[in-house]
C-alpha cells in the first residue's frame, strides 16, 4: 500500500487492519483525545490495543519494560 492510498483511510480503520493481521505481534497505543485542536491538555487518555498474538499479562510486562527504558532515556 502506498502513502497516498493510506491517506484515504481513517486512523481507526488502519488500526483495525493491523490488528486483524495474524503476522502482527505488537501493541498499538493511541490517544483518545483529538489532536491538533489548539492547546495541549494537561492530561491525555490513551488506548492500548493488541490482537490474539499477546495475552494481557504479556502486554503489561512489555509496557513495563518500555516505560522503564523511557525513564532511563530522559
Amino acid at each position: 500500500m502506498s502513502v497516498p492510498e493510506l491517506e484515504l483511510f481513517a486512523t481507526e480503520d488502519l488500526i483495525e487492519e493491523v490488528l486483524r493481521r495474524t503476522t502482527f505481534q505488537g501493541v498499538v497505543i493511541h490517544s483518545r483525545d483529538a489532536v491538533g485542536n489548539g492547546s495541549e491538555p494537561d492530561e491525555r487518555t490513551f488506548s492500548v490495543r493488541f490482537n490474539g498474538n499477546f495475552q494481557t499479562g504479556e502486554v503489561g510486562r512489555l509496557l513495563d519494560v518500555v516505560s522503564r527504558r523511557l525513564a532511563d532515556a530522559v
